[in-house]
């Protein structure tokens, strides 16, 4: 991440202070960032960082230290355009669940987030505002935290920029930052487009080669995640401070916009779980809770009604809640959105159970399922409620 400052570590997450969950892809040689996923199994990051490659390892800082997990596979999106950025995500399956300290993050589902605040985590090259990236200077990569704030989407720059760039964005699927430093003559977007902004301070940062595949969160969900950067100029006019593409102040930067590719990452990663249930007698209500590691306990969201067209999304929230077990200690607690799309009748929810080799009794914890919308729960039904139990085997005596 290249900074205002000149103070980089400032902006350095250490283990144990947050974003656990974001971490460094590593392919063919080269490195990007990434994010852990709801289910601690599969990680989000670009398709390009893995251009060419058939092995994929993925480096997590954790309070014991940086750790290595390998990926079995990885799938990325079927329209990748690297050329004009488009759809520029894929997806990478690990090898076995992620540490428990391990942060898991959710996707920012609606699409709102221009002109939100966004943080922005990367393992990317450092540098300062003035000079740009400093090329080698991150031998020993380290997670960094900078902000910034979604200004615009693509297509809206595109237009601004007019007929002479042959760069075509997808409607909708691309946010744009720029790097601002107070001045507004190298404010990017206040001379490409008018959007009069001199930016966050000295708090503000860009992407730097490594960041690619990185979040942009809103709330702590991922709303973004990190494609390019550019320097650019309209009717002679360059915002750029050097003008070099180095990630210095007056350029911009792109990210691939996470609610508009939701379905593509929900349905990937359905698609990619062999475990996950697909009729409701083969259900599991108990677990056995292991000794250590991760097992997996799932539960499934049928739908019997109509659609009131054959392009309707439905969904549903739902939330793990505590019974005996405890969540952080006995299972991972979750909250999300889950959304049934064209064609789909039925999805799977999965939690995590943390093994021990504590002798303790049976413990439950609850899934609550509320908010539909597109359907209803019928008979005036506000919530449903599942119950899993975990099963010791420990030894426990009562």
């Amino acid at each position: 991440m290249v900074t205002v400052t000149r103070d980089p570590d400032r902006f350095r997450v250490l283990p144990g202070e947050g974003y656990d969950g974001v971490v460094q892809v590593s392919a063919g040689g080269v490195y990007g960032s990434g994010v852990l996923l709801n289910g601690g199994r599969a990680v989000l990051t670009s398709a390009h960082v893995l251009d060419g490659s058939d092995v994929v390892t993925v480096r997590m800082d954790t309070p014991a230290g940086r750790i290595s997990v390998s990926a079995t596979q990885y799938t990325r999106h079927p329209l990748y355009d690297a050329a004009n950025g488009n759809s520029d995500l894929a997806l990478v399956w690990l090898a076995e669940s992620a540490p428990v300290s391990a942060e898991r993050s959710m996707l920012y589902r609606h699409d709102d987030e221009v002109g939100s605040d966004i943080s922005l985590i990367g393992y990317g090259l450092t540098g300062e505002g003035l000079t740009g990236h400093v090329d080698g200077g991150n031998v020993d990569p380290a997670k960094r935290l900078v902000e910034n704030r979604f200004d615009t989407t693509g297509e809206a720059l595109k237009e601004a920029l007019g007929r002479g760039i042959t760069w075509d964005p997808l409607l909708g699927s691309q946010l744009i930052i720029d790097f601002d430093n107070g001045s507004d003559t190298n404010d990017a977007l206040g001379v490409l487009m008018g959007l009069n902004d001199t930016g966050r301070g000295s708090a503000e940062g860009l992407i730097a080669p490594g960041d690619s595949g990185g979040p942009a969160f809103i709330d702590d969900k991922v709303a973004g995640v990190a494609t390019y950067t550019a320097s650019l100029s309209r009717n002679g006019q360059s915002p750029d401070v050097n003008d070099t593409q180095d990630s210095s102040f007056g350029e911009i930067a792109g990210f691939q916009r996470v609610s508009y590719y939701q379905q593509w990452i929900d349905q990937s990663l359905r698609a990619a779980d062999p475990n996950a249930p697909t009729r409701s007698e083969d259900v599991e209500t108990t677990i056995r809770e292991g000794d250590e590691g991760i097992q997996l306990v799932y539960f499934l969201l049928e739908f019997h009604g109509e659609r009131d067209h054959p392009d309707q999304w439905l969904s549903v929230d739902y939330a793990t809640r505590d019974g005996t077990a405890t969540a952080g200690e006995d299972y991972l607690a979750v909250a999300d959105t889950l959304i049934l799309y064209p064609g789909e009748a039925q999805a799977a929810i999965v939690v995590e159970v943390i093994g021990d080799d504590t002798p303790e009794p049976d413990e439950t914890f609850y899934l609550d399922v509320f908010n539909p919308q597109g359907g209803s729960f019928g008979g005036g039904v506000a919530q449903l409620t599942a119950v899993r139990t975990i099963t010791d085997d420990d030894g426990w005596i009562a």
